[in-house]
């Protein structure tokens, strides 16, 4: 960690800091994703399973065509 942080022209423990806040701003950042999901759930907002699958077939069935063995 010193070393990268002497290449950053940090010291380590603004390094480190600087770590915390982007692990942090990350987790933020997928709680905020996750909640978006859950209140479009929450408003009826869904794609059926059927049709989920349906287009992950035809995404197989593409490639595959694409990508022969």
């Amino acid at each position: 960690m010193d070393r990268i942080a002497a290449q950053k022209g940090m010291s380590s423990a603004d390094y480190a800091a600087e770590a915390i806040r982007r692990v942090a701003e990350s987790d933020s950042d997928f709680d905020a994703f996750i909640q978006t999901g859950i209140d479009a759930a929450d408003r009826g907002d869904l794609v059926p399973h059927a049709q989920v699958m349906a287009e992950l077939d035809a995404m197989i069935e593409k490639h595959r065509a694409r990508c022969p063995e």
